[in-house]
C-alpha cells in the first residue's frame, strides 16, 4: 500500500510529531510511506503563514505536486495547523483519493484546540455555529484576532463542505468520539473511529510488586496539567513526591520543593529516565484539569505496570477505571486527590500487584503497536477498494 502521511509540526516539539513519527516508521516495515512535512515559523514568515491559512494555495500546490508524483493509495492527515490549512484536502477528494485525519485536539469545534481557557474549562464553542464567545475571550494565545482567524477558517471550511470530504477521522477515545459526534461540525457516527496512541514495550518481565515508597507526576508543568492541585495534595498528606518536566510553572514548583521536604524536582528527564521511574515508583499521579486527547504518560504507565492516580475527567477517566487500572479522583480537588492517595497507601500488596497487572494488561490489549497498526491497515483497506 502506498501511504503518504501529511503533518504541519508546531514550532516547538511535542507529542503528535512524536505519534506521527511513531506511526509512519511503525506502517513503513510493511508498506510504501511517504511524510509530508511542513513546519510553522516565528516571526514575519509565520505571520505570512498564518494569513494564508484559510485558503493557503501555495502549500495546496506543493501537495498538489507531490500527490502527482507519489500516487497514493490513501492520505493520512495529522495537524493542519496553521502553515498547511485544510485547502488541500478538497484536492484529494476530487482525485478519489481516501483521506483519514486523526484528531489529536479539539481545534475543529473550538479555537482553542484544548478546551479550557483561563485554568478552566471552556466548551462554549462546541455547538456554536460560529464560536464568538472563544473569540471575545481570546481563547488563542489571548489574542481576539488570532482566535478570530482561526475561527474563520474553520468554519468556512465548514460551510464550503471541506470536513464532509475527510472519510474517516480517527479520535484517541470514546469521550472525544461523544465531543465531535455532538458537536456544530455535523461529522456523522460511522466517520468517526477510536484508535488511540501506542508506544512500544518497554518493560517486558517486570517484577510488578517491587516499589519503591515515592509517587511520580511526569508531564508539562502548566495549571491545566492540576500542577498546583497536585503540590497542595502532597503538601498536606506529606507524603513522597517526584517531579519531572518543565512548563511555565517551572519556578512555582522549585520553590515549593524547597521549602517542603516530601517534595523533590528531578526536571526535564530523558525518555529512558523516566522508565526508570516510573518502573520504581508506588504508583503515576496524572491530575489535568483539561479534557487531554489520549496522554503518553499514562500509556507509558500502563506499559510498565504502573497504577495511575488521575482526574476522574475525559481521556483519564476513559482510559484510567477506578480501582481497575488505578483510582480516579475529582478533578481540581486537592483534598480528594490526598483521599485517593491514601486510599492507595493503605491496600494490601496482593490489590495493588492486581491493578498494576490489569494496566500492564490494558497496555496490551489497546497500546502496543502490533495492534494499532493491524487497526490502522484495516481503516485503509476499508477505503480503498484498489487494495
Amino acid at each position: 500500500m502506498r501511504i503518504l502521511i501529511i503533518h504541519n509540526r508546531y514550532q516547538d516539539p511535542g507529542g503528535e510529531d512524536l505519534v506521527v513519527q511513531q506511526e509512519s516508521n511503525l506502517l513503513a516495515q510493511s508498506n510504501t510511506v511517504k511524510t509530508y512535512i511542513v513546519r510553522n515559523q516565528k516571526g514575519f514568515a509565520g505571520f505570512l503563514q498564518f494569513l494564508a491559512y484559510p485558503f493557503n494555495r501555495a502549500q495546496c500546490r506543493k501537495l498538489e505536486n507531490t500527490i502527482r508524483q507519489f500516487n497514493p493509495d490513501i492520505v493520512h492527515v495529522h495537524n493542519l495547523h496553521y502553515a498547511l490549512g485544510p485547502l488541500f484536502i478538497r484536492f484529494l477528494h476530487k482525485r478519489q483519493i481516501p483521506v483519514v485525519m486523526t484528531l489529536h485536539n479539539y481545534r475543529l469545534v473550538c479555537p482553542s484546540a484544548t478546551l479550557f481557557h483561563q485554568n478552566s474549562l471552556f466548551t462554549s464553542s462546541i455547538q456554536a455555529t460560529f464560536p464568538w464567545k472563544a473569540i471575545w475571550a481570546g481563547v488563542h494565545q489571548g489574542s481576539i484576532l488570532k482566535t478570530f482567524w482561526i475561527a474563520l477558517t474553520y468554519y468556512l471550511h465548514r460551510r464550503q463542505g471541506t470536513w464532509q470530504k475527510v472519510n474517516r477521522y480517527l479520535v484517541l477515545t470514546p469521550f472525544a468520539k461523544e465531543i465531535f459526534k455532538h458537536s456544530a461540525i455535523n461529522i456523522s457516527e460511522e466517520k468517526l473511529i477510536v484508535k488511540p496512541n501506542f508506544i512500544l514495550d518497554i518493560a517486558k518481565n517486570q517484577n510488578l510488586s517491587q516499589r519503591e515508597n515515592f509517587f511520580l507526576f511526569v508531564g508539562r508543568l502548566s495549571q491545566e496539567k492540576g500542577i498546583k492541585t497536585l503540590i497542595n495534595a502532597f503538601e498536606k498528606n506529606g507524603e513522597t513526591l517526584y517531579i519531572a518536566g518543565d512548563g511555565p510553572l517551572k519556578a512555582y514548583v522549585t520553590q515549593k520543593c524547597a521549602s517542603n521536604t516530601n517534595l523533590h524536582f528531578l526536571g526535564r528527564l530523558k525518555n529512558e529516565e523516566v522508565r526508570t521511574q516510573m518502573q520504581a515508583c508506588n504508583a503515576l499521579i496524572f491530575p489535568s484539569e483539561w479534557y487531554e486527547g489520549m496522554p503518553m504518560t499514562i500509556i507509558e504507565a500502563f506499559a510498565t505496570g504502573t497504577a495511575v492516580i488521575a482526574s476522574n475527567l475525559g481521556a483519564m477517566a476513559a482510559m484510567v477505571g477506578d480501582e481497575k487500572e488505578g483510582i480516579l479522583f475529582e478533578a481540581g480537588n486537592a483534598d480528594d486527590l490526598g483521599n485517593c492517595v491514601d486510599k492507595w497507601n493503605k491496600m494490601d500488596e496482593n490489590s495493588k500487584t492486581k491493578i498494576r497487572e490489569q494496566a500492564r494488561n490494558s497496555y496490551q490489549q489497546h497500546y502496543t503497536a502490533e495492534a494499532n497498526k493491524q487497526l490502522l491497515l484495516d481503516i485503509y483497506n476499508s477505503l480503498n477498494t484498489k487494495l
